[in-house]
């Protein structure tokens, strides 16, 4: 069976949550993980940096790179893809993971936060793409079996998705149209673009932030990350797919998901966004 063992991942908000998670399941494997985040000083509110992230992934079993990056800056990004073809020798997979929330509506939507946004989901994901896309190309050329796993929601055009939050929906969209974008530009490459969305709300530290969210009705960041390693260790010409957790681990034969629920017994689960 395909592994992720001797891949190199560039994984951008990796310090914690749901980008460790996936970075400590591909280091179970023995890959090379960029951990590309902003944090270098522990914030007792968003606990985890680059370095204790980086600690964790090479306790798993990984070779970590910790690069203080701002997904935003095309230099920083720039700077870091040098880096990690430095260390490692190339870019086998891509992980658009970092990205910001305000569930708000237009009138309490200041434009610096609209800016944010826009700057870190949409742009910051085009910004990566853009930025490994030599590295990707030449993981083709050597038959490595290339992938862009950019963590959002499946596209959907109706009104109750964007009236509560439409600066947010905007820029989560926007990812989600790299991914469509993008898999029909690199087919041609042999470069596999897809997304992944949760099912349910994930419990994670950023999500802890938002006022009267219920984290024991929230599975953990595992469920997401187990999901993802079975997307990217399999066959690439799998492209443009929208996909939900809960739908790849039950193609896989996976149907138990309790292992997953931050309060054991949960069947109320907060559903996440996106998803109708």
């Amino acid at each position: 069976m395909e592994t992720l063992a001797g891949k190199t991942l560039f994984i951008t908000g990796a310090s914690r949550g749901i980008g460790l998670a996936i970075a400590k399941r591909a280091a179970a494997d023995g890959a090379n993980i960029v951990v590309a985040a902003k944090t270098t000083e522990t914030n007792p509110k968003l606990p985890g940096t680059i370095y204790s992230a980086a600690a964790e992934i090479e306790a798993a079993g990984g070779k970590a790179l910790a690069l203080q990056v701002d997904i935003r800056d095309e230099a920083s990004v720039l700077a870091a893809v040098a880096r990690t073809v430095e260390t490692f020798g190339g870019i086998d997979i891509l992980v658009n993971n970092a990205s910001a929330i305000s569930l708000t509506g237009t009138e309490t939507t200041p434009m610096k936060r609209f800016d944010l946004m826009q700057g870190v989901n949409a742009r910051g994901t085009y910004l990566c793409t853009m930025a490994c896309l030599a590295a990707l190309r030449k993981s083709a050329e050597q038959r490595r079996n290339p992938q862009i796993l950019t963590m959002s929601p499946p596209l959907s055009m109706r009104t109750h998705w964007f009236e509560n939050h439409v600066a947010y929906s905007m820029a989560k969209y926007g990812m989600s149209m790299c991914t469509l974008g993008h898999a029909g530009e690199f087919l041609k490459y042999g470069i596999g673009v897809n997304s992944l969305w949760p099912r349910t709300a994930i419990a994670t530290a950023a999500l802890q932030m938002i006022p009267g969210v219920d984290l024991a009705r929230c599975r953990k960041p595992e469920i997401l990350a187990d999901a993802a390693w079975l997307i990217l260790t399999g066959d690439n010409t799998q492209t443009g797919h929208f996909y939900l957790d809960d739908e790849v681990l039950a193609s896989h034969g996976i149907t138990d998901l309790e292992p997953y629920s931050v309060t054991p017994g949960t069947t109320d689960f907060i559903p996440d966004f996106f998803v109708d």
